[in-house]
């Protein structure tokens, strides 16, 4: 086993899902004259990757803060209108971003020869399955409701006129003065009356109900018993005992991240988000299918939305006493398409095989550090340096790359003016970090920016200190390969249940390169005793920090640090070389297309483009990218990714 090193390596963008096929062509020709130019160097690949936002899958740690109640259409539309331009001016901003070595990301553990191939031309071809703790892979296959005694009648989601619904909503949303809601029973029964109750009570969780006659007609009047708490608190007693508290499902998504997904149920629900509980956060540009628990909703409910959602498919019901934890899960398991490759069978081959047997390494992937001029590590260092007008300066200054207008506006204000409430007047959406910091220094003052910064999620604030750490991890870890190779050796870390030992001399031959993990900087961890060890020292000297005192003078910045593997060897990998001629067909069954039946397209046997399929599942908290870098042998960053975009997009 050889290590390589990273040489510059130009890529460029595909076309969205639903670009046209003679978009498609042109790509392709330039995509091919563009390959034939640049494979001679063994590190040389032309690869055309899914373009900046939320595009590599990371598998679990994401941490996403749902919207504030109210601000999701909002912020959907600034985006949408937000996102065209000038395609040169795009490219050249971002020839502010970083690239992989900006970060540390610097060795490859293979020696065959990089080919190209195009990675997430079209999001269903990166198809996502959790593994749940037992090792369960999820998918998507039965949409059975399980019934009992106590589930409303199908009367009931029908029984509401939609006028009816929208006075219902406002009134248990609190969104006017009214303190109820009469509805005129037309036909009037007990049964009628009965199921009217039931549907106001099961599809407005909060509100209660009672019958008056007016005027000689019967009425059903809504109300709330219980003001705002009743809202996030469903009716205990509408629930019964027998059952689970929580409906686990599984949710199958397309083309949309979890956190969006979990704000579009709660929303259609009329719940709050927080009742909803999952193992692991999907990104965004993927088919994904998850588990998710929610808190004493019905499957019935549940089922109901498949007919009214884009996008989302729910099914594999089951009640159970328990919520789903963040990070409880094993990992992942990719399916993924790389299209129109040119690597030969051979290539193809050795890369596939060295992905199965040595593995790749286990890097923090770029989307870890940000997309914008100013890197989330910065931010962390600073945080850590106690530098906490730094911090503030990092978040709200202007910088140079692709951002939303309004915040461009934004940071144009607070340099010229260094006034909270001028800048904050630039911000319709209030809810980014700049909007947050800004609403601190308002309510905190200048002069105490710790507690201004501390109005910001505290997810979100640790994002930065734990981008810091990984920048630290990916920049050692290069070193120790260059340094050491793929073999382990004297004064390396290896793991004993939970805890860290070192490779002794005469120990060292029952190790290799797959038992040695590699610290993050904390208090809690030690180091290893060879050169590394002290690079670590000069390293974190360089930022003005003291790896001997990781503790922070608030609690939440303190470090304690954690092992992480350096070579991640990724389970269950197969693959095969398909050809097709059209783009736009898929070249697999999702679980939605085997539940309605759909047949996989018939592929000619020798088509005018080649495709590798290939399959691997990876542990959380690593990343599907590095493990497809090691295979192409491509720089992911998105600066690398749009060098070229300006020729492809005219």
């Amino acid at each position: 086993m050889e290590t390589v090193e990273m040489n510059n390596i130009s890529l460029k963008r595909p076309h969205s899902e639903d670009d046209a096929a003679n978009a498609d062509e042109i790509k392709r020709q330039k995509i091919s004259e563009n390959s034939k130019t640049g494979s001679n160097s063994e590190q040389s690949v032309q690869t055309v990757i899914e373009q900046p936002d939320e595009s590599m899958l990371e598998d679990t740690k994401n941490e996403i803060i749902p919207n504030e109640e109210g601000e999701e259409q909002e912020d959907e539309e600034l985006e949408d209108s937000d996102e065209d331009g000038d395609p040169e001016s795009f490219a050249d901003m971002m020839k502010h971003g970083l690239t992989e070595s900006d970060v540390g990301i610097t060795k490859f553990v293979s020696c065959h020869k990089g080919f190209s191939g195009i990675l997430k031309e079209r999001y269903s071809d990166f198809v996502v399955h959790e593994i749940g703790k037992d090792g369960r892979v999820s998918h998507l296959d039965d949409f059975t409701v399980p019934v009992d005694d106590e589930d409303p009648s199908e009367e009931t989601f029908t029984v509401l006129s939609d006028e009816d619904k929208k006075r219902l909503e406002e009134l248990q949303l609190l969104k006017n003065k009214e303190t109820s809601v009469a509805i005129e029973v037309i036909e009037d029964t007990k049964e009628k009356r009965t199921v009217i109750h039931q549907a106001v009570k099961s599809l407005f969780p909060g509100l209660e109900t009672k019958t008056e006659d007016r005027d000689g007609k019967k009425y059903i009047i809504a109300y709330h018993a219980a003001g705002k708490k009743a809202l996030a608190n469903p009716r205990k007693h509408f629930w019964p005992k027998s059952r689970g508290s929580y409906c686990h499902f599984v949710l199958y998504k397309e083309n949309k991240d979890t956190m969006d997904a979990i704000n579009v149920l709660s929303k259609f629900l009329r719940v709050k988000p927080n009742i909803f509980s999952y193992m692991g956060t999907k990104d965004k540009r993927a088919i994904t299918v998850q588990e998710i628990a929610v808190l004493r909703i019905t499957a019935q409910r549940l089922a109901h939305l498949n007919k009214c959602l884009m996008n989302f498919k729910l099914g594999n019901f089951s009640y159970k006493n328990h919520p789903l934890k963040l990070g409880e899960l094993q990992g992942n398991h990719f399916t993924v398409v790389l299209r129109n490759i040119t690597g030969t069978d051979d290539q193809i081959e050795q890369a596939m095989n060295s992905l199965r047997e040595i593995g790749f390494i286990n890097y923090y992937g770029m989307q870890r550090f940000g997309t914008t001029a100013v890197p989330t590590y910065q931010i962390g260092r600073a945080i850590l340096q106690n530098n906490w007008n730094e911090v503030m300066d990092l978040i709200l200054k202007p910088r140079p790359g692709a951002e939303k207008g309004y915040l461009v506006k934004c940071r144009e204000e607070w340099a010229k003016t260094k006034d909270p409430a001028a800048a904050l007047k630039k911000l319709p959406v209030k809810r980014c970090v700049e909007g947050q910091l800004l609403r601190g220094l308002l309510k905190y003052g200048m002069k105490n920016i710790i507690s201004a910064f501390g109005i910001i999620p505290r997810n979100n604030r640790l994002m930065y200190i734990h981008s810091y750490q990984s920048y630290v991890w990916n920049n050692m870890v290069s070193k120790r390969i260059e340094e050491y190779g793929l073999k382990a050796v004297p004064g390396d870390l290896t793991l004993k249940g939970a805890t860290a030992v070192h490779i002794e001399e005469g120990d060292v031959h029952n190790y290799t390169i797959h038992d040695v993990v590699m610290p993050l900087p904390g208090f809690d961890v030690i180091y290893p005793k060879h050169k590394i060890g002290e690079a670590y020292k000069e390293m974190l000297v360089a930022d003005n920090l003291d790896i001997n005192n990781m503790r922070h003078k608030i609690r939440d910045y303190s470090l304690s640090g954690a092992y992480r593997k350096i070579i991640i060897r990724p389970q269950n990998v197969s693959w095969e070389v398909v050809a097709y001629d059209d783009p736009r067909i898929p070249l697999f069954t999702t679980d939605l297309d085997k539940l309605e039946g759909k047949p996989l397209p018939v592929l000619p046997t020798d088509g005018k483009f080649r495709a590798l399929k290939m399959e691997f599942s990876l542990p959380p908290s690593t990343y599907a990218t590095m493990a497809i870098r090691e295979v192409l042998k491509m720089d992911t960053s998105i600066k690398n990714q749009t060098q070229l975009n300006t020729t492809w997009l005219r």
